[in-house]
């Protein structure tokens, strides 16, 4: 295995990933959607990828100093390899490159890898947003003050 690149998504890449979004990442995050988030105002995207294979993306909308995650989704036979990590470390650094304040993010309740990870890099839990991922589980908002 090669090591993992992380760079701006291009529309080649965003193009590569229509047809295994769903069965290779996740179900919510549908080609249309993901098309629309990147030809989005104010949105950054970015990809990971592994010999050349997108293993990972992830995207940020920034407005004025404040920076918000809209996604990191890893390949499902590839997580619990950092690249969650990874891609979250490159959308702090283009925040602060961009001189945002703070970056905020919702994560599912349940999804304790993912909480600890945010915990991991700082993010506070600052509210809740009851039964918000289908009308069942509640996401917690978190924040990272840079």
């Amino acid at each position: 295995m090669g090591d993992i690149k992380i760079s701006i998504m291009t529309k080649d890449d965003l193009l590569t990933l229509k047809d295994c979004l769903a069965s290779n990442f996740n179900e919510f995050w549908t080609f249309n959607v993901l098309e629309q988030e990147f030809y989005g105002e104010n949105k950054i995207y970015i990809t990971a990828k592994q010999d050349d294979k997108i293993v990972g993306f992830a995207g940020l909308l920034t407005i004025i100093d404040e920076a918000n995650v809209m996604n990191i989704v890893v390949d499902k036979s590839h997580k619990r390899q950092g690249i969650g990590t990874l891609l979250l470390e490159e959308l702090i650094r283009i925040s602060k490159q961009k001189n945002m304040k703070s970056i905020t993010l919702e994560v599912n309740e349940n999804n304790i890898p993912a909480i600890k990870l945010y915990e991991k890099f700082n993010f506070e839990k600052v509210g809740i947003r009851k039964k918000y991922y289908n009308n069942t589980d509640s996401a917690i908002l978190m924040t990272l003050y840079i």
